[in-house]
């Protein structure tokens, strides 16, 4: 078995290692006992990803004599709620796992964001891996903290910071993604280019096939976008400044999430970024802010790598512009009333924009909504 390439999230005492390769899985037991020795531990997983990975897992667990507790949830968006979170906690204080001990969370952003808020509030903190099993948990929601459910009145707004001990990140398991799933974690990959590093998103352009494929481009991908997102961590851990960068495409993606119902059939959260990330070029558009060549780009590498890039794209209807608006103002970014939004300059030039003016958001979702 060939050596994971290894990416430092560097915060001091709590720093961590995003380990990227196949195999992570069968060698998970190995990797957790190096960090906490004696751990018992709970895995945490929806029943798709049980399906198809929650074995391999366990049998990694088993070569360190780690038995775990297995909580298994509904798949999907939905499931990030109040209902599923008291489920989690409680069957990890019934498994009697104690503060130092581990949960293990197999699968997507969902799980992730969900066994971790679990492991933040149970018994006030226990500690966290995160096992992500989709590219968009590979290279954006595993690594950083961020942990939390959705509202009714919003995604993401009950959380903690809570960061994992360790990432394995296993390739293996994005074999058995659906295309839609690669193609939605492939936005937030896109995304980190677009913030500030413009050759990365130039070398996506020249060989995103590669990465979709498999193989040594689809790792190196992978770790340059856990390496973007650490730095990032590293620099602004609760997101008090440059850490906010990473919204980029989350304002209004987070708001047609919440205006969809958080109906995965219609949207899921990478494609809802996809769409958010060409609405900020166009936007910055609009502003004056950048070329509209550049707008024009983004839309053109979503398009050929088969992701949505306009509202029009989402199945059956939406609410009007006002509705929509109601959403961008319950983002997290928020402040007072002003909207705060992630704006760009140009590729790989993107800046937080503070005070935009609703009418001016008013105005440009009126232009872009389908007819």
């Amino acid at each position: 078995m060939s050596e994971p390439v290894v990416v430092e999230v560097g915060l001091g005492t709590r720093a961590y290692e995003i380990l990227i390769g196949p195999g992570l899985l069968e060698r998970a037991g190995a990797e957790i006992v190096k960090r906490l020795p004696g751990a018992r531990a709970a895995i945490v997983t929806d029943e798709n990803v049980a399906a198809a990975q929650l074995q391999r897992l366990k049998d990694g667990l088993a070569e360190a004599g780690i038995e775990p507790a297995v909580i298994v949830l509904p798949p999907g968006e939905k499931t990030k709620n109040f209902e599923a979170l008291q489920e989690v906690v409680d069957g990890v204080l019934a498994a009697r796992l104690e503060r130092g001990d581990a949960v293990i969370a197999l699968g997507g952003g969902v799980i992730g964001d969900l066994a971790g808020f679990a492991a933040g509030i149970a018994r006030r903190g226990m500690n966290f891996v995160q096992a992500p099993t989709s590219l968009l948990a590979q290279v954006d929601s595993s690594v950083g903290g961020k942990t939390g459910i959705n509202s009714p009145r919003g995604k993401n707004l009950v959380g903690v910071f809570h960061q994992p001990k360790l990432v394995l990140a296993d390739t293996v398991a994005l074999d058995t993604l659906p295309l839609r799933e690669f193609r939605a974690g492939y936005a937030e990959m896109a995304k980190y280019g677009l913030i500030d590093r413009p050759d990365f998103f130039a070398w996506l352009e020249k060989n995103w096939q590669e990465v979709f494929s498999g193989g040594p481009a689809r790792i190196e991908a992978i770790a340059q976008s856990c390496r973007a997102k650490a730095d990032v961590v590293a620099r602004d851990e609760f997101e008090q400044g440059d850490r906010a960068l990473l919204n980029l495409g989350h304002t209004f993606g987070h708001a047609l999430e919440a205006a969809v119902g958080y109906d995965g059939a219609r949207l899921v959260h990478g494609e809802g970024v996809a769409i958010g990330m060409a609405l900020a070029h166009r936007f910055s558009t609009r502003m004056n802010l950048a070329s509209s060549d550049d707008a024009a780009r983004v839309e053109a590498h979503l398009k050929a790598v088969g992701l949505p890039w306009r509202m029009a794209d989402i199945p059956s209807d939406l609410p009007d512009a006002e509705g929509l608006l109601s959403f961008i103002a319950q983002d997290k970014k928020v402040k007072r009333g002003a909207l705060t939004f992630i704006l760009t300059h140009g590729i790989g030039k993107c800046f937080i924009a503070k005070d935009v003016p609703a009418s001016e958001v008013l105005s440009f979702l009126k232009e872009n909504l389908p007819a």
